[in-house]
Parts: structure tokens; C-alpha cells; sequence
């Protein structure tokens, strides 16, 4: 079925906001106003199609890479920004790396800096979605390095066993970290080749096109709601920047690899069609590369215009237990009596 051309444009909108969104933000930590953040140029469509592509009220478990996935389900830049800055408004409270957002009311599960600890709990939320009758999936992202860890592969033996509901996908940016995925066996094998072994179907898409993650994304997801288990997906794309601030990529692969990528940027790609297809125009992108950047710069400026304040210490004490258990008592009154 043909995706309609305001999708396209939504679409098109979203990644660019993303990639404004990661520009704003690596000057900022550049500028020292930050602390450290890790862009996702390149990898957009993996995020944004995906997104796109399932229910609002679907459950997302994402990694460090997918702000995409925030931006296109609706969660203001000024609250991700916020999180970077650790101020008073930082949705994690002050107990999270930053780039590790969250949102309930989106519906976008905590992200993770130990790595594929999300593939077993997105699975574990879909099993209880299948078990209370509930039509919602989970998805979830983790990177082709991430795939050699045991999380990755008891995430899969659950899903298969318990015939879950959700969409595995293995991100294949090309490095983890300073590591090319030949290492984790991507030249041995495709890593949506491991999902048959644990009997659930894996494919191989590119993750630099749009229309091909929307579309794979689709299936899986019609799949998933009709009963028929989970699907192991391989989005194959490039890691243009790097790892993150802490990472110097010249180290170990040229400074132009990515001009070099034959799969090409996916926001130009989607440009390209659009322009083809005479729904767009240099002078629609201009403009809306303009809009943009002051939607960025207005939310910086918003964010950072708050008195800066220490977060309340008592903050560490909830949201842990349920109900507060005594010994937590005993330990907040303790500090309240050393604060005088």
C-alpha cells in the first residue's frame, strides 16, 4: 500500500528536526553546557519509520541512538533537554546518564547505558500484554555490538518460546564503538540470520531508507497483533559521527567514511522522493530547515533560562518501593536531622 505524501512529509520532518535537535546539542557540549551526548546523524529513518509505523499506545524500549523515536512520538525537546542539563525539571531526577530519557505518558521505556538489558524486558512487557488479552507490542533497538550480549539471546529464546508479541530489532551501524561489526560476526553471517535458530523469522532491511523500515516495521507489527510471534529485525545503516562526545573516530576509520556510504543519508533519500515525485522543493526544505533550527534555539533558550537548583536529596529516597519501607524512614529523618 502507497504511504500517503503527508506522511512522507511528516517523516521527512521528524528526521530533520532530529538531526537539528543533535547539532544543537553536541554545540552545547562543545560550549561546555553539557556534560556529554551522543548524536544519532545517519540513523534516523531507524527511529523516526519505526515510530511512524506502530500504534501510539505500543510500548518503545529504546537505546542511547533512537532520540528519534522521542521526537517523533511528541515529548518536548525543552524535557530532553532539561535531562541533559540535569536541572530542576530533568524527568530522571538526576539519577540517569545523560541521553538515558524517558517518558511514560509516551510510552517510551527507560533507556539503558548497560547494554541489551532492554531485549529480555521488552519481551517480558509484551508477554504481559499477550497474557491480559491487551492488543499493544512492544519494540525495542539495540546495536549489532550489542547483540553478543546473553541479554540479546535470552530475550530471543523467551520471545520464541512464549510466542511474544514485539519486533526485536538489531541496529547494524557498522561499529561498536571503535569495534567494526565484523567482530560481533556480522561478516560471517547477517545478524537477522540468528532469529531462525531460535525459530523466529529475521529480516534484513535497509535501515538508511524509509520506506523500507516503515514497511518492514508494518508486517512485524500486523504479525505480532495477529498471534503469530515475535520478528528479529537487521536495519542495516552507518554510525556518521561518533560513538559519542568521549569518542575520537579518526582513530580507527577515515574522516569521510560516511560520504562514502553506499546507502546514503536516509533524510536526503527521503528528500529526493519527494522532490521526484513534485511533493517538495529545495525552497519546502530551506524553509523548513529554517523553522526548525528556531524551534531548537527557542527550547535551548527555554531550558536553560531556569534558576539553576540542586535537586532536592529526599528525591533519592522514592521511587524505588512502593509503599516507603521503614528502614528508608529511618535513613531520610537521619538526613533531615544532619541538614539541621
Amino acid at each position: 500500500m502507497p504511504i500517503e505524501a503527508a506522511l512522507l512529509r511528516t517523516g521527512l520532518r521528524n528526521m530533520l528536526l532530529t538531526r537539528i535537535f543533535d547539532k544543537r546539542m553536541q554545540r552545547a557540549h562543545r560550549q561546555g553546557r553539557i556534560s556529554f551526548y551522543i548524536q544519532s546523524t545517519g540513523e534516523e529513518a531507524v527511529s523516526v519509520a519505526q515510530a511512524m509505523a506502530l500504534q501510539p499506545d505500543d510500548m518503545l524500549f529504546p537505546s542511547y541512538r533512537n532520540q528519534g523515536l522521542f521526537v517523533t512520538r511528541g515529548v518536548p525537546l525543552g524535557d530532553l533537554m532539561s535531562q541533559l542539563l540535569a536541572n530542576q525539571r530533568d524527568m530522571c531526577k538526576g539519577r540517569q546518564l545523560p541521553v538515558m530519557y524517558h517518558s511514560g505518558p509516551k510510552r517510551l521505556f527507560s533507556i539503558s547505558g548497560n547494554l541489551a538489558t532492554q531485549f529480555p524486558q521488552a519481551v517480558g512487557w509484551a508477554m504481559a500484554s499477550a497474557i491480559k488479552g491487551e492488543s499493544q507490542i512492544s519494540s525495542v533497538w539495540i546495536g549489532e555490538g550489542s547483540s553478543a550480549e546473553a541479554d540479546f539471546h535470552h530475550g530471543l529464546l523467551f520471545a520464541s518460546v512464549y510466542r511474544a508479541p514485539c519486533i526485536l530489532n538489531v541496529v547494524n551501524n557498522q561499529w561498536a564503538i571503535s569495534t567494526f561489526q565484523g567482530y560481533a560476526g556480522g561478516e560471517q553471517q547477517s545478524f537477522a540470520a540468528r532469529g531462525p535458530g531460535f525459530g523466529i523469522p529475521g529480516i534484513r532491511v535497509d535501515g538508511n531508507d524509509f520506506f523500507a523500515v516503515y514497511a518492514v516495521t508494518d508486517w512485524a507489527a500486523q504479525r505480532a497483533r495477529a498471534n503469530h510471534g515475535p520478528t528479529l529485525v537487521e536495519l542495516v545503516t552507518y554510525r556518521a559521527e561518533a560513538h559519542s562526545t568521549s569518542d575520537d573516530p579518526s582513530r580507527y576509520r577515515p574522516r569521510d567514511d560516511y560520504q562514502h556510504w553506499p546507502l546514503g543519508d536516509p533524510i536526503e533519500r527521503l528528500k529526493q522522493h519527494l522532490m521526484h515525485t513534485g511533493q517538495w522543493s529545495e525552497g519546502d526544505h530551506a524553509e523548513l530547515s529554517q523553522e526548525l533550527e528556531s524551534l531548537v534555539d527557542a527550547n535551548w533558550k527555554e531550558a536553560t533560562s531556569q534558576i539553576p537548583q540542586e535537586l532536592d536529596r529526599n528525591l533519592m529516597f522514592e521511587d524505588v518501593f512502593k509503599e516507603m519501607p521503614e528502614h528508608l524512614r529511618r535513613q531520610r529523618a537521619a538526613l533531615a536531622a544532619e541538614r539541621g
